[in-house]
């Protein structure tokens, strides 16, 4: 649809920090309820969360399960983009990401948020 908002949420955080890393996936997928495309834009530590195994270790009190919110957002057509120079920073290669998170540059990442409405970072 060529008039759906759309909001980018930047993830900046991973298991050291379980609620501002599961935070951005419930507001991902309140978005989606709500017909909003959401763009996950995983940055600095918040990219271990597309590493294979990771999200099942990250629980929030009081939030859903972070593999859960992931797996829904995923399943409902959300785009995860994962920093390039921030997983190999980490030696996260590509093959250790999950299905659905791609790795991404700058340039990318300008376009995306220039057509977004709103754009929010954790």
């Amino acid at each position: 649809m060529a008039d759906q908002e759309k909001i980018v949420i930047f993830v900046t955080h991973a298991g050291e920090d379980p609620e501002r890393a599961t935070l951005p996936f419930v507001l991902a997928t309140a978005s989606q309820v709500m017909e909003v495309e959401a763009l996950i834009v995983l940055q600095s530590n918040g990219v271990h969360l597309a590493s294979k195994g990771y999200a099942e270790k990250v629980q929030a009190a009081a939030l859903p399960p972070l593999k859960k919110l992931l797996d829904t957002f995923l399943a409902e057509g959300g785009r995860i983009l994962v920093c390039g120079p921030c997983i190999k920073e980490r030696r996260i290669t590509e093959a250790d990401l999950i299905e659905g998170a791609a790795v991404t540059a700058a340039g990318n990442l300008v376009q995306e948020i220039i057509s977004a409405k709103s754009s929010l970072v954790y």
